[in-house]
């Protein structure tokens, strides 16, 4: 029973911890988020607003009742020149919504006159000579009213008199209390308006917004091609359909790189991998058959080959991650550049020169090497007889150029070149058309390195690639090498 209880108070106390979670700002949605600003900022405006509409009411109403008194005192001041104050005339001592009481004192504080409903007791206990004027500010005349009250002192036949009159307060105050009942009431009204208003407002904004996520939720993998709805309105939702849009373009062409790269891989992979197992299977029916001359003509240059391939497979896959060129040494690219020039000596049929200027590059060396080295072998493949290596200081960069006399690059093809497994050589054999991946290899490792590779026509018809790579250190006096 006990366990029951425990277990019914945690849940109680579970839920109420979901419930205070979920009332907190942070987990309201945008169309909630955005009508409680709406809510408390209509708010906040019509409590400034009424409260200064209310003090601009009130500062109005007790202007206008002082000055219709003293407009009043002054009237009762010019009649009371040439009548004494028991012959004024009745309307002077009259009272209205402004005027709420007059009194005249003499000198010793007693009443002379008075309007009608007002005490006779004296208000003021301390007449005022003539020519002289005070504001009592708040007072009762009776009744428990009051009234803003204001004496004059002034001349009559029969003597020296003070002319009291007081601005009557209850009426400003039951004008202010209507308009703050009034405002009690409209506010919620226009609040519960703004608010109802502003949800609506941004559920229709939002709409557009509900389209693109529900059509992106339904692309597949299988659908990339398909493109979120754009709004006529060219407004921030219409930007982030574009966006978008953008992004599943880019999505879909890694995509089909992607595919692409399997399929050229497996292609690639496929043709020594079958010629090994048809040798295996051959030695496994035949034993007798096996020679040194099936391993080093058939197996062992398949199997280097495919070795070959999975590092160049392996080092883009590096670069898709951006793991390249970790390593940050100083690399003399002239000595790279005779070093190819030493390899390709006497072994190949084309003649290679090299010119180089000494210049230096922060990188990876390994890479670099290997950038120079696939330039340089792309080169021979396609040369007819002769190769220029070159490396020196263009601005502020350090400039590697290949070149070779072979048929060279159509300008449509030179975008392209750099993709993986793309040979613009139509028959994809081994010996003319290599794997297709050097060339891209040559591009990840230039821009690891923060570099640009340019194509560009040779003066007498061939390829020339130029590498450009920030400097390391500063260049060396300059050499030629033939």
């Amino acid at each position: 029973m006990n366990s029951d209880t425990e277990s019914a108070d945690a849940v109680s106390v579970r839920l109420n911890t979901m419930d205070r979670r979920s009332l907190h700002p942070q987990r309201w949605n945008v169309r909630v988020r955005s009508t409680a600003a709406a809510v408390l900022a209509v708010t906040v405006c019509l409590l400034l607003a009424s409260g200064a509409l209310l003090f601009v009411l009130y500062r109005a109403l007790e202007h206008s009742a002082r000055v219709a008194a003293d407009s009043r005192a002054h009237q009762i001041i010019e009649q009371l020149h040439t009548q004494p104050p028991q012959e004024l005339d009745a309307s002077l001592l009259a009272t209205d919504g402004q005027i709420g009481a007059i009194q005249i004192l003499d000198t010793q504080g007693n009443v002379l006159a008075t309007s009608v409903g007002i005490p006779s007791s004296p208000v003021f206990a301390s007449p005022l000579p003539p020519g002289e004027s005070a504001y009592l500010g708040n007072l009762h005349f009776g009744h428990d009213r009051d009234y803003w009250v204001a004496a004059i002192g002034t001349t009559s036949p029969n003597g020296p008199v003070t002319v009291v009159t007081g601005a009557d307060r209850e009426l400003v105050e039951g004008v202010l209390a209507t308009v703050a009942a009034l405002l009690a009431i409209g506010a919620p009204l226009v609040i519960g308006f703004a608010s109802a208003t502003t949800y609506r407002l941004i559920g229709t904004a939002l709409r557009p917004v509900e389209r693109i996520r529900a059509h992106v939720a339904a692309i597949s993998t299988a659908q990339l091609d398909e493109r979120v709805p754009v709004p006529a309105a060219r407004d921030e939702i219409g930007d982030l359909a574009v966006t978008m849009n953008s992004m599943l373009a880019r999505l879909e062409a890694g995509h089909l790189a992607q595919q692409r790269f399997v399929s050229d891989a497996s292609h690639e992979l496929r043709s020594p991998l079958a010629t090994i197992t048809a040798a295996l299977e051959l030695a496994q029916s035949r034993p007798d058959l096996i020679d040194t001359a099936l391993v080093d003509e058939s197996l062992l240059p398949e199997a280097r080959r495919m070795h070959a391939l999975l590092e160049d497979l392996l080092l883009l896959a590096r670069a898709d991650e951006d793991s390249l060129s970790r390593i940050r040494v100083d690399v003399d690219i002239d000595d790279l550049i005779l070093a190819e020039r030493a390899r390709l000596r006497g072994r190949s049929a084309v003649t290679v020169t090299a010119t180089v200027h000494p210049i230096r590059v922060a990188g990876d060396p390994q890479q670099l090497t290997r950038l120079v080295r696939n330039l340089v072998d792309n080169a021979v493949r396609h040369a007819r007889t002769r190769i220029a290596l070159t490396c020196r200081r263009g601005g502020e960069g350090a400039v590697i150029e290949v070149s070779d006399d072979g048929p060279g690059i159509a300008p449509t093809d030179r975008a392209r070149i750099f993709d993986r497994f793309v040979r613009l050589d139509t028959p994809r054999t081994r010996a003319s058309g290599g794997s297709g991946l050097g060339l891209a290899i040559a591009a990840e490792i230039v821009a690891a390195h923060h570099g640009s590779i340019d194509i560009l026509d040779r003066a007498g018809g061939g390829a020339h690639f130029v590498v450009t790579l920030p400097i390391g250190d500063d260049t060396y006096p300059s050499a030629r090498i033939e």
